[in-house]
Order: C-alpha cells, then structure tokens, then sequence
C-alpha cells in the first residue's frame, strides 16, 4: 500500500505518467474518466443532493487530475486508434495508481521532522510553507459554479467588446453564446452515445465520440455565423506549437487550460472538460489583452471596475442602495489615508470591502516561499490592512468619508460591530486555507474577524441570504467561530449555515468540514453536464 512515507519522488512519478499520457490511443482512457468522474448520473426523474455526493468521492478523478492528463497528452500528437479493451482498461488502473502515488508524494513535506515512534513533533507549523501548500492548492476545490464562470465573463469583458471584435473575430456576448450552445450539445450527445453503446460490441466502447463535435454543430446549435465560430475555436485550440511547451513538472503552466479545445481535423474538435473552457472564458482573454501594450492599462481598469461593481451590486440587492456606498475615500484632515471599495452601513454594524484582482502566480504554486507569500500579500493581506484603516477611521474622531461623486458623507453614528471582507476576482487555489495560515489579524473590540472569499462565493452568500438580516446574521456566526472552523471552501461554510445554522457547541474546539456541505442546495463547483442513468 502506498503512503506518503512509501512514495517515490514526485518528478518519477510524473514522468511515467507523462509516458503513459502519450501511449497509442491514450484519449480514449482520458474521455473515459471525464465520461465517468465529470457527469453528474441521476435516475432521470429529480436530481437530489445525494446524486452529487460521488462528486466529492476519493475513488474519482477531480478535474485538476484529468486537466493535467490532457496537458501531458498533448506533448505528442494525438493517436485516436481505439486501443484493445485490456490495454485500455490498463491505461485507466495505471493512471489511477500514479495519480494516487503522486497525491502521497506531494504530502511529503507534512511529515518532515516527525518521529512517530519517538513521540517526537516538528518545531514548527507543517502548513507554514509553500512546499506543504503545493498539495492544498492543486487538490483544493473548485471555486465556481459553471454557470458563473459563464454568467461573469459576460460582465467582466463586455467594457472591452471592441477590442476582442477586432482582434479576436467576436464579441464577448457571441462568446458566451457559443460556450453554451456546446455545453448544451455536448450533454446531448453524451446521453445519446451512452445509449448508442448498448447496440454496438464492447470492444468497440470508447466515450471520445460524446466529446467530439464540429464548426458547423455549433453554429447551428447557437445560431451564431459560422465563421464567427471558428475565430472561437480558434481562440480557445490548443495548437501544435503550443502544446509543446513545457510541462515537466505538476506545477507548470499547462497550456490545456488556457486552450482546452482540441483539434482532430479540420473542422472537427474534441473538448474534453466543458468547465476548463468556462474557465478559460472567464480568465483568458484579460491575458490576451494585457499582451497589447496599448490596451493592456484599460483592460486592467475594466477589471478593477467589474470586481467592486459586481460586489456593490450584490450589496444593494441585499442591503438597498441607500446603505451601500461606492469607493469611498477616508481622509484624516487633507490627507487621504484609504479607500473602501464598498461600505456598507445598517444600524450599529458596518462592513467593510476591500476588492482585489491578483492571482496565485505559476511560482508560488511551484513550491516558491516567498513568492506564495508575496501574493497572499497582495492580494489578501494588504486588502485586509487597507479594510483595518478604514474601520479604524469610523469608529474614530476627525475621519472624514467622500463618496466617488466627492459628496462627504454623514456618518451619524459611530458602528459598534465592523465586519471586514476580502473578495479575489478569480480562482485563488486554497484561499481559505491560505487564510488561516498566514493573514496577520488585527485585535478589536469592534473588529470581527474578516470574511476572505471570492467572488463566486460572494456571489452564492448573497443569493441564498437575501436579506440585511440574513446576511448578518451569518458574518456574525462566522465570526464568532471562525477560530473553531477548518473548511476547504467559503461555499462549504455556507452550506453547514444553511443546514446547521453555523452553531459550533462550546465543548467543540476544532471542526473540520468537507465539501459534500456545498451540495445541499445544488450541484457542486466544477461538475457539469448530466447524464442520465439507465
């Protein structure tokens, strides 16, 4: 049995998984364990939170597994002969061994320093380096619903419209029309090829056709000019020179994943992971504009803008607009001293937000300490700080607040509660966990301690407690426990509310949560597409 102490070194394990990657035939196994690990299967008359639960099983792929299958399948080219069904099932048992062995090799660093027999326990914290980070971080789970991802970039981008028409072919609207008519024929076809198997030999199996489509089915299916179609295409394939970057170790950008679309042959392409191309078309085309030197300052301000637009609007529909100010400036005298991206004030309680657009870079994710704790830095920890000094200025004399319309604001009462939150604009891997290990709080009578999320989960929070009250009711019990609670996720937490109520008994120091917390209401993060089972 395999372990963490039994591991081979993680560079071992992953170049025999890159040599079975590039084995004859091998995408016939890759759409096999996206078929079986990606698709949600239900008896086809009401999908209920017990069908999702295989979606948080250990014996399945997550989609960062068979993301990283994909990249390494494409540093050749690609052998569509449908290999014997042995072989093939052999293909399958070996990647789930290397992907398992490579899991334990990456919790090495957990147990450095430890002697079990001798009772003896490191000096310091296992979690407090990026080595140890590495595991959370491609482990953790997905941030946002597909729908999200898809609903959001048409918010995110449509301020740069003219640039993606004339540089790309198609609008951000056109876009996201294209991504979910494919996502519709896809889950079609995925259905009816499942059916199609029962008349065909098993040794004709392969799910690849259900993931096959052409130009032409997309347009027809979206309604969208054909070739409109294939500049999206276009802007989301994965070509030959790209696919041969590098990719030599588990922690390098895998070029799938900003291109997930496939090409067979002309015309015809293969999408493996429909939620890899929603995240693609959510992250991408900022990248594609930041490469032009003379956009790349307006695409930056366009971002800023959609993340404290999106969270203030989310905000207003709970709170009003009349309790949720924008960009407010804090001046000490003629100094100005901070900025709130958002304020939020409701009788004797006010919250704080403070919006950020930085990413966890590609050397952080590799194991670099420094860098993983320069980007906490920016994107959390100084929002936070920027969140104290704002909080700082309300309950204190001689602070004045001017709106973004350089109206001063009238705070008549002093808050009594402050809560702070930190939203990222796009996927932070293991922000939750991050958080616990390395944000410097500040200690308050009035200050609670911070909600750190993004805005997927923001988005979620605010839809389920649509009230003033609501809403904060649960910063005040997330508060109040955050000390006691380990979670994967901001969407875990509010799961156990909407369950549990958030109540953590005082004979409880310690509680860890799981992610089958976040399928009580609706399918999880990354799942997409549903199949029905016979």
């Amino acid at each position: 049995m395999i372990t963490p102490a039994t591991a081979r070194p993680e560079p071992e394990i992953f170049a025999d998984l890159q040599a079975l990657c590039t084995s004859p035939g091998y995408i016939h196994a890759i759409a096999y364990l996206s078929w079986r690990d990606n698709l949600i299967r239900y008896d086809g008359r009401k999908l209920v939170a017990k069908d999702l639960h295989y979606q948080h099983s250990h014996d399945k792929l997550i989609r960062t597994e068979i993301a990283t299958l994909i990249g390494l399948l494409t540093q050749k080219p690609l052998d569509l002969a449908l290999p014997e069904p042995m072989l093939l099932n052999n293909y399958v048992e070996r990647t789930e061994a290397l992907l398992r062995e490579l899991h334990f090799s990456m919790q090495k660093p957990w147990f450095e320093n430890w002697d079990l027999k001798a009772g003896m326990s490191p000096d310091q914290d296992p979690f407090a380096n990026a080595a140890s980070m590495r595991e959370p971080i491609f482990y953790g789970g997905e941030s946002a619903y597909p729908f999200q991802y898809r609903d959001f970039a048409r918010l995110k981008y449509r301020a740069d419209n003219h640039w993606l028409e004339t540089n790309r072919g198609f609008r951000i609207e056109e876009a996201v029309q294209i991504v979910d008519a494919l996502g519709k024929l896809q889950e079609r076809r995925h259905f009816e090829y499942a059916r199609h198997l029962e008349s065909i030999s098993p040794e004709l199996w392969t799910m690849l056709p259900s993931f096959e489509f052409t130009a032409q089915e997309v347009a027809d299916c979206s309604g969208i000019a054909i070739g409109t179609v294939e500049k999206f295409l276009d802007a989301f394939t994965c070509r030959s020179d790209q696919s041969k970057l590098s990719f030599a170790t588990l922690s390098d950008f895998n070029v799938t994943n900003a291109f997930p679309v496939l090409c067979l042959k002309e015309g015809s392409y293969v999408l493996l992971q429909y939620y890899s191309l929603l995240e693609a078309l959510y992250e991408s085309p900022f990248f594609w504009m930041a490469a032009d030197k003379a956009y790349s300052a307006t695409a930056l301000t366009n971002r800023g803008s959609f993340t404290e637009t999106f969270v203030a609007q989310r905000l207003e529909a709970v709170f009003g607009e009349g309790r949720v100010l924008r960009n407010v400036d804090v001046y000490r005298g003629k100094d100005r001293i901070g900025e709130a991206d958002a304020l939020v004030l409701f009788g004797d309680r006010a919250i704080v937000v403070q919006a950020k657009s930085k990413r966890l870079t590609i050397e952080a994710r590799k194991g670099n300490d420094l860098q993983l704790k320069d980007d906490f830095k920016k994107a959390i920890q100084e929002a936070y700080d920027q969140a104290v000094v704002c909080a700082n200025a309300l309950t204190s004399d001689g602070s004045r607040f001017v709106d973004r319309s350089g109206v001063e604001v009238s705070i008549n009462e002093k808050p009594r509660i402050i809560f702070p939150i930190c939203i990222v604009s796009d996927r932070y891997p293991a922000l939750a966990f991050q958080s616990r290990q390395f944000l410097k709080t500040t200690v308050a009578a009035s200050l609670q301690a911070p909600l750190v999320t993004d805005i997927f989960a923001f988005d979620a929070i605010s839809e389920m407690l649509n009230t003033s009250l609501q809403f904060i009711n649960y910063l005040t019990l997330r508060a109040r426990f955050s000390d006691k609670l380990m979670v994967p996720n901001e969407l875990t937490t509010l799961g156990f509310h909407l369950t549990q109520n958030l109540w953590i008994e005082n004979k409880l120091d310690f509680v860890s949560l799981d992610e089958t917390l976040a399928s009580v209401s609706g399918r999880p993060p990354g799942s997409a597409g549903v199949a029905v089972a016979v």
